[in-house]
């Protein structure tokens, strides 16, 4: 055991010194497990972790080797992409969604995992928030809350609609939509939880609310949905429903109104986390971090097009408004 603990500081002195300095024999690795398809396109998450990193010292290829990995809401090929980083031998892996940090959950005990997930807790990722006890911490996305937030935007934003279709991925935590169902009638609001796994089913999302006379959308967070934001943009507006996002990223792609987290903070945080592991911090010590920064984003144009005008009440909030 002493053995053991001397190699492993060695380690983390090796890796400590690369940071500022050219490459050594050995660099520290991150493996990234991404719950989206290959790109192109990236992932919009990827430019703000490796600038996050950056700024720290580490500068991929140079001072850390980073391997990215891409598995979809394929929970098997995720299992496999976490075994074949666990083989590789990274000092660290990094996940975002529950598929992908259960996969890596199941792959290691040992190697540290930075997870960016809803419910850490009740996903049964960490013992609480403030210790977690295990190989896994990371940032917590309190969805639940913020998917009531969104829903309560969605009535100020639209007064008179009470028919909400709630798009849902099931491989994300059922506390979103539960939570959107029991928020519902003090907001005035009849909700349909309608459930998309795949891009293929988001066609059929769409129609079933059409259907039932659906005369908003609420999108809640799931990787799949950002991963395939253009599809979601252009269904919302071939149908004309007004839509609530939960990333900027979607009223970037035309949609029109998002609500979240700084996305900013989130990676900025999320690699605070993997410096003080490189550096030999211990995961079951770090306290999952929450978010203490939202933004509210909104699309005038995407507005123009749907006949949709934004109540002064949204606009004066601190948001940031496209023209």
């Amino acid at each position: 055991m002493l053995i053991r603990l001397i190699v492993a500081a060695a380690v983390c002195l090796v890796a400590s010194a690369t940071v500022g300095a050219q490459p050594t024999a050995k660099i520290p690795r991150i493996g990234v497990l991404w719950q989206t398809t290959p790109p192109p396109p990236i992932h919009p998450h990827l430019p703000l972790l490796l600038k996050s990193l950056q700024d720290l010292g580490w500068e991929d290829g140079r001072t850390v080797a980073i391997e990215h990995r891409h598995g979809g809401n394929d929970a098997s090929r995720l299992a496999e992409l976490a075994s074949e980083l666990v083989r590789l031998k990274v000092d660290v892996i990094t996940t975002a969604g529950d598929l992908s940090t259960r996969a890596a959950q199941q792959a290691t005990t040992s190697i540290p995992i930075v997870a960016l997930v809803g419910f850490p807790v009740e996903s049964g990722f960490v013992k609480s928030l403030s210790r977690p006890g295990g190989n896994i911490t990371g940032f917590a996305v309190i969805a639940d809350e913020l998917a009531v937030k969104r829903l309560e935007l969605l009535r100020d934003l639209l007064p008179r609609v009470s028919r909400v279709a709630v798009l849902w991925d099931p491989v994300t935590h059922e506390r979103q939509p539960k939570a959107v169902e029991a928020a519902a009638p003090s907001l005035g609001l009849k909700v349909q939880i309608l459930a998309a796994r795949t891009a293929g089913e988001l066609d059929a999302a769409f129609e079933a609310a059409v259907a039932a006379r659906a005369e908003a959308v609420l999108v809640l967070i799931s990787p799949m949905f950002i991963g395939n934001r253009s599809i979601l943009v252009r269904l919302a507006s071939q149908h004309r429903l007004p839509a609530m996002y939960h990333h900027p990223t979607f009223t970037e792609a035309g949609g029109l109104i998002a609500y979240g987290p700084s996305i900013e903070e989130q990676w900025r945080q999320m690699a605070g986390t993997i410096d003080k592991l490189l550096r030999c911090a211990r995961a079951a010590e770090l306290p999952v971090q929450q978010p203490s920064r939202f933004e509210l984003d909104v699309n005038l144009k995407a507005a123009r097009e749907i006949g949709i005008e934004i109540p002064q009440s949204i606009l004066m909030r601190d948001s940031r408004v496209i023209e």
